[in-house]
């Protein structure tokens, strides 16, 4: 049987101390098809042949093309209900919001249809609402040589809403790595008012609920996330009077080359520019909001003209009042899973640490795969792209045979080319250097601890130089996001200066590097207790149960 080993080395690989932090979703364990021969329509006792962990573009688009090369699938997503925050949707029960919102609609009631389809088959078991705390190798010792994954049901679900969502272990022959990302916030002076939201999140509100943070909106922030955001606003009636990027567009013409195989991002971009147009909203390039005014909460923003290095230029300053700011930085990769299960990394373009895979989208670990955000932020052409991708390379190996040659030539150049574009815009929007030179002395950074510039600062000089030594000195991270809020922030602060930069600013542009965690997630101690089951413990659920 298969078994799970480092590439190159010919040794079973450490399962990362036992433990490794998956992002939000979790795998259920007990069916799946008795072995690479024979595969029926109905589960058979027995490891899945394949876990996917989130059920954004990527995760569902491998899934269901795995499922179409008659793998048997446990897909596990924290949501309640799948396509990640791209394809976001309304509850049951909401009416639909309007077109700028929900992109690519036809894509996804597409792969829904498909996911139904095999989840009614019985070939795709869908757990809902589960969140992967973590994963580990196993072995002829734990009765499946695989994946073993642990999983807990997300705060607020009901104890036991199907049968298959009272699992708690899953095992499986593959896993794939589609776990998403999170917005990356800078912070100032002001952004913890009420009014201040990410911009993500924003977009996240309207999409389930058609609710706005406010009526007139200032957004801000770098990345091409913003004028869609802005957009989408706008269409749901908000006043949007400005839109300040940070950066500047005319970098992407630095690679025209890259632009001209991309042409629907050409395309795409032009689409944007007339929303904004038509919705009147005022275009900011190098300009940043670099402090929020207000009581009880946000009620004026101002804003700088920046320089190249993102330091604000002297005398530019212009305050407009407003009752919400929405901003963002771009995304970082959610990796706890990968660097628990010690999956090599790569460095992005824009600083942000991302999965090293191959063409087949397989990880330096054998068995396991990343496909989507995870092996570097690219938007959800290139994440529909891998997750297929993926998939086939998992039906290959599995059934230890080749997929079609043709077709795996033309989707790994149609991958490199997206991939290529998204090192464009991670360039583009690399934040400068000297954005800390915002950051005033009592500006709270770590938002959980209430840790401020200061303190960190003074960590700096008592020789923290990275995250991990600044959280053991000053408590930033330590909080329940556990960092994810101000990693970025904290990374910069206390780095050594970049050039030209006061030491007390350390280097706005230093790379991140992922902390290793023992637990992706808050775990209770009864979720613990109950993640060990007694030696004659059977299966807890049958597969497919659980409804879209």
């Amino acid at each position: 049987m298969w078994s799970p080993r480092r590439k190159g080395t010919g040794v079973t690989s450490s399962p990362s101390d036992g433990t490794s932090p998956s992002d939000g979703t979790g795998r259920s364990g007990v069916p799946a098809s008795g072995g690479p021969a024979a595969r029926g329509s109905l589960p058979t006792p027995g490891p899945y042949d394949l876990a996917v962990i989130g059920a954004g573009p990527a995760g569902l688009a491998a899934a269901v093309t795995a499922a179409d090369s008659g793998l048997r699938v446990v897909l596990i997503d924290a949501s309640e209900r799948p396509g990640g925050q791209f394809f976001r949707h309304a509850a049951p029960g909401l009416a639909p919001r309007n077109k700028p919102v929900h992109h690519k609609r036809a894509t996804f009631a597409a792969l829904s249809a498909r996911l139904a389809a095999h989840v009614r088959g019985g070939r795709i078991t869908h757990l809902l609402r589960h969140h992967v705390w973590t994963a580990e190798e196993s072995g002829p010792a734990a009765g499946s040589e695989g994946w073993t994954l642990r999983h807990v049901l997300v705060d607020g679900a009901p104890a036991a809403p199907t049968p298959a969502d009272g699992i708690r272990v899953t095992t499986a022959h593959f896993l794939l790595l589609a776990t998403g990302a999170y917005e990356r916030q800078l912070p100032f002076p002001g952004w913890t008012l009420p009014g201040v939201v990410a911009a993500g999140g924003a977009q996240a509100i309207l999409k389930d609920s058609g609710a706005l943070p406010g009526r007139r909106i200032v957004v801000a922030g770098s990345g091409p996330l913003l004028p869609a955001v802005a957009a989408s606003l706008a269409e749901a009636g908000a006043d949007i009077p400005v839109l300040a990027e940070a950066a500047s567009y005319t970098g992407y013409a630095s690679r025209p080359g890259v632009l001209a195989r991309n042409p629907a991002k050409a395309v795409e971009g032009v689409r944007l520019a007339a929303d904004l147009l038509r919705y009147r909203i005022r275009l900011r390039t190098r300009s940043a909001v670099v402090r929020a005014h207000g009581t009880d909460r946000v009620e004026a923003v101002t804003l700088a003209t920046l320089d190249r290095d993102w330091r604000p230029v002297a005398g530019t300053e212009v305050r407009i009042a407003c009752d919400a700011l929405a901003v963002g930085h771009g995304l970082v990769p959610q990796l706890e899973l990968a660097v628990a299960l010690g999956c090599a990394l790569r460095t992005a373009p824009d600083g942000t640490p991302a999965i090293e895979v191959d063409g087949q989208q397989r990880t330096d670990v054998d068995g396991l795969w990343a496909a989507g955000e995870p092996t570097g932020v690219g938007g959800v052409e290139l994440a529909l792209l891998e997750g297929r991708s993926a998939a086939r390379s998992m039906a290959a190996a599995f059934h230890g045979s080749g997929s079609g040659r043709g077709r795996d030539a033309r989707a790994r150049a149609a991958t490199a080319r997206r991939r290529r574009f998204a090192d464009l815009m991670a360039t583009v929007h690399r934040p400068g250097a000297h954005w800390p030179q915002w950051i005033t002395e009592d500006t709270e950074v770590c938002r959980c601890e209430e840790v401020t510039a200061h303190d960190l600062r003074r960590a700096h000089e008592l020789g923290a130089r990275d995250a991990r030594s600044a959280k053991l000195l000053t408590r930033a991270g330590m909080g329940w996001c556990q960092g994810r809020m101000c990693e970025t922030a904290v990374t910069c602060l206390v780095a050594d200066a970049a050039d030209g930069a006061d030491a007390a600013d350390g280097d706005g542009s230093a790379p991140l590097v992922p902390a290793r965690r023992p637990l992706s997630c808050p775990v209770s101690l009864q979720d613990l207790a109950d993640s060990t089951p007694s030696a004659d413990a059977g299966p807890t659920a049958t597969p497919g149960a659980s409804a879209l």
